[in-house]
């Protein structure tokens, strides 16, 4: 374990939670099973061994918790609208927190779950993808956001990002981490949050003001008739080539998107969702290829101003 992974020396955390973590019989999890998964995961990043991790939380009771949250993530739409809950704002109520990248960094986000007030019927979370990777907690950062997730569907969301991809898994050390955690049944829990990832939404917008994706803007995707076929009286569609120019897509493109892929297509009909993943805003004006990633677009300000006068927006 590196340094910049190694855990926080542990100052409120002096002895073992109540573990191994057992699923509840009728299956609905409660705030005081999300407690007690939290002060697990806590207290075992700083005082065992990663491969100790299915002590704690044995591998049935991570299979029960990825497919009910599968179950719930496969049923929202690409673009989830959501409504700021109500609430005492001097208290912090009715707040949507919007949160970033956490990759693996399991203590960053109980901070800031503490920090910010923890989710609640008054208190909205929306998390931007990029949960795994990079960090040494990556499985224990995701299946508590997961747990949140199943605990308050409608408080909690939880969008895709780029990391979330068989590709990206594989290069920056999630897999990894995963086979050594759970050893002979690694891959099953690898496969396992791979189905999990394709099920993520790619974008919210919220309070029918603010979008929010992991990446940015993306394109539409028309086609365009190709030369007649001798023989036939019908013709085939295309995709438009390299040199067709760029224009943005729409929400109802977005929303008719095909999200469940492990690694978002290069080519081909499918491109949104590459964009709303790997996209990146510039400076310059106009839409771009993003030739330094090789998926996904470059977005200027004309962009972002048309985007969000077209649909009455605010932030982007």
């Amino acid at each position: 374990m590196s340094p910049e992974n190694s855990p926080p020396a542990a100052d409120s955390v002096s002895s073992s939670p109540n573990i191994p973590i057992s699923w509840p019989p009728d299956g609905s999890l409660t705030r005081e099973w999300i407690d007690d998964l939290t002060a697990a995961f806590e207290w075992s990043s700083r005082n065992l061994l990663p491969s100790d991790l299915p002590s704690v939380f044995p591998f049935d009771v991570l299979h029960h918790l990825v497919l009910a949250a599968s179950n719930i993530l496969h049923q929202e739409p690409n673009c989830v609208h959501i409504d700021p809950p109500a609430g005492d704002e001097a208290r912090g109520g009715g707040r949507v927190v919007v949160v970033g990248d956490v990759h693996g960094q399991l203590h960053d986000v109980l901070f800031l779950l503490r920090d910010a007030g923890f989710p609640s019927e008054e208190r909205t979370f929306v998390f931007n993808g990029d949960y795994v990777d990079r960090g040494a907690w990556g499985l224990e950062t995701f299946l508590l956001l997961l747990a949140w997730k199943v605990y308050l569907p409608n408080r909690v969301f939880l969008l895709r990002g780029n990391h979330e991809s068989k590709y990206c898994t594989s290069m920056y050390g999630f897999e990894k981490e995963v086979i050594t955690k759970f050893g002979n049944l690694g891959q099953q829990v690898y496969r396992k949050c791979l189905r999990c990832f394709e099920g993520l939404p790619l974008a919210t917008i919220i309070a029918s003001c603010v979008y929010t994706a992991h990446g940015g803007l993306f394109r539409t995707v028309a086609v365009i008739p190709s030369k007649r076929l001798k023989g036939k009286k019908g013709r085939k569609l295309r995709s438009p080539t390299g040199r067709a120019s760029l224009k943005l897509g729409s929400l109802e493109e977005l929303s008719r998107a095909r999200r469940t892929v492990l690694d978002p297509p290069l080519e081909g009909l499918n491109l949104i969702p590459g964009d709303v993943l790997w996209s990146d805003p510039s400076s310059s004006m106009g839409l771009s290829p993003n030739k330094e990633r090789g998926i996904g677009l470059l977005w200027g300000p004309d962009c972002s101003e048309y985007f969000l006068s077209k649909y009455q927006l605010k932030v982007t």
